[in-house]
């Protein structure tokens, strides 16, 4: 007899907490972070307001309940319909007039007065298509090469989208997250290996013939240099160092919410890429400890969820999404930390991006709908 039983169909009402937590700290600290911005723009302050609170939060509290109500079994049904689409709009951004540039890339499409990154989209429809594609696979054959090329095929497919862009950092991402969930799959680490070896030539690759990739690494190498700060103070090392100075000068207490220096002079974009430094500045090291707490127990949780799933399918999608969105927060902190080169992901549910939070809010609905089918012991 089984030791497993079917719990009873509620959703996972911890998961939620710590993802209302994290919500909820992250708008302060976003909100603390966007003075910087009104100090300067005040139009550009209020249409953050409105991009983050209005159509990220409001529209993300609407996805995470149509995520929660919709079965899991739909995205498995229709995941390859879903990759496809995602494909596609994602592309939609290389076409003239449709494509919204900025900060030297192309990763945004404008409808109107509103634009968005259809990547998050993508996000979604690879995790959902590789567990949708394991589950059916697996249990039908032992031949690995019929999970790993297929997967090496998606990664391609991802990658010849996302580099025309360029979109690096979220193609990383996504390769950790396949690797990731090929594990979970029990894949043999063998196979394992070759798939991150390929990854590691592939972004090498990259590196040698993307010059704002090289940028990126020498930038990293040079901040290494005891005397970085007086070497190229408003080139490449600009956002790093400003970064590091306004973590270093929170000490353990920091400044007090809202009093940073920093997000109202030298750092770019305090409510975006930077918004962890301007939480060190204020909150210091208690604060960036509480943040570091919480993400930790959002995996921990997540992952949980994920082991007690009821299939191979639901514990795969929930591993990906968790992982998607861990990887990518501490990518995050580290590349503003200057322990990575830096990335410019926004951190979780924190930054300025209404499209990121509103669809990371909808995939905490699909945990949230798998949690209400979990097995416990």
């Amino acid at each position: 007899m089984s030791t497993f039983k079917k719990a009873e169909k509620k959703i996972d009402f911890v998961f939620l907490g710590i993802v209302s937590a994290l919500v909820i700290f992250g708008l302060i600290i976003f909100l603390s972070a966007s003075f910087g911005v009104l100090a300067k723009n005040e139009t550009k302050f209020y249409g953050i307001l409105f991009n983050q609170i209005v159509l990220g939060l409001g529209g993300g509290v609407i996805a995470l309940i149509v995520g929660m109500s919709i079965p899991y079994q739909f995205w498995r049904k229709y995941a390859f319909y879903i990759f496809i689409a995602s494909i596609i709009i994602t592309a939609l951004v290389l076409v003239p007039g449709l494509g919204f540039h900025h900060g030297g890339a192309t990763r945004w499409l404008r409808i109107g007065p509103v634009s968005f990154q259809p990547v998050e989209l993508l996000k979604f429809g690879f995790v959902s298509y590789l567990a949708a594609w394991i589950a059916w696979v697996k249990p039908k054959t032992e031949q690995i090469k019929k999970v790993i090329v297929p997967a090496l095929f998606l990664l391609a497919v991802v990658s010849f989208v996302l580099i025309l862009q360029p979109d690096t950092k979220n193609l990383v991402l996504l390769v950790f997250t396949a690797i990731v969930m090929l594990f979970v799959a029990k894949i043999p680490m063998k196979y394992i290996g070759i798939l991150a070896l390929i990854g590691l030539i592939g972004l090498g690759g990259l590196i040698a013939v993307k010059d704002h990739a090289r940028s990126r690494v020498l930038t990293y190498l040079s901040v290494l240099r005891p005397d970085r700060f007086n070497q190229d103070d408003l080139g490449r090392n600009f956002q790093i160092n400003q970064s590091t100075l306004a973590i270093g000068v929170g000490g353990v207490w920091g400044r007090g919410l809202g009093q940073s220096i920093q997000k109202f002079t030298h750092l770019p974009e305090p409510q975006g890429d930077s918004v962890f430094a301007v939480l060190a500045e204020e909150l210091g090291f208690i604060g960036v400890l509480f943040l570091l707490i919480l993400y930790m127990l959002f995996a921990l949780r997540g992952l949980k969820i994920a082991s007690h799933s009821p299939d191979t399918f639901s514990r795969l999608l929930v591993t990906g999404i968790v992982i998607l969105i861990i990887s990518q927060s501490f990518l995050n902190i580290a590349s503003m930390s200057g322990l990575l080169p830096l990335t410019g992901v926004p951190l979780v549910f924190v930054s300025h991006g209404g499209t990121a939070l509103a669809f990371a809010l909808f995939s905490m609905g699909v945990v949230l709908q798998v949690s209400k089918h979990q097995l416990s012991l």
